[in-house]
C-alpha cells in the first residue's frame, strides 16, 4: 500500500463526519431537555411559592385566634406573611390567595386585607385615613 500524502484518509474524513453528527445531535438533545426541565422547575418553584403563602397565612389566623388581631404575634405573622407574598411577586409578578385559592397579578395584597378586615393592628378602615 502506498503511504497517503498530502491529505487526510477518507477514514479521518468520515470519523470527522461522524463525530460532528454525534455532536451536533448531543447538543439538540440538551437544548430540547432543558426546554422541558426549565418550565416544570419553574411550576415546582411557583407550588413551593403558593405554600410558603399557605403557611404563613396559616400561622397568621392562628396568631389572631390565639392573641387577638391586635397583638404584636398578629403584626409579626402579618409581616411575615406579607415578606412571603413579596418574594412570590418579586420571582412570578403573582402572589397567592389562600382565602380564594388563586394567583392575582397585582401588587394589591395590602388592599386585600383591608378590605376584609384582615389587616393586624389596623381597623380596616384606617388607611383611608393616611
Amino acid at each position: 500500500m502506498k503511504p497517503q500524502t498530502g491529505g487526510t484518509s477518507v477514514n479521518t474524513r468520515r470519523d470527522y463526519t461522524r463525530l460532528g453528527r454525534t455532536l451536533v445531535a448531543a447538543v439538540m438533545l440538551s437544548v430540547l431537555l432543558a426546554f422541558v426541565a426549565v418550565p416544570r422547575s419553574q411550576a415546582d418553584d411557583r407550588a413551593k411559592c403558593q405554600r410558603n403563602i399557605e403557611r404563613a397565612q396559616a400561622r397568621l389566623d392562628q396568631a389572631i385566634s390565639m392573641y387577638g388581631g391586635n397583638s404584636q404575634q398578629a403584626i409579626d405573622r402579618w409581616h411575615q406573611l406579607n415578606s412571603e407574598r413579596e418574594r412570590c411577586y418579586s420571582q412570578y409578578q403573582g402572589w397567592w390567595n389562600p382565602q380564594d385559592r388563586q394567583w392575582h397579578n397585582g401588587r394589591d395584597w395590602d388592599r386585600y386585607d383591608q378590605e376584609r378586615g384582615r389587616y393586624p393592628g389596623k381597623k380596616p378602615d384606617d388607611h383611608d385615613r393616611h
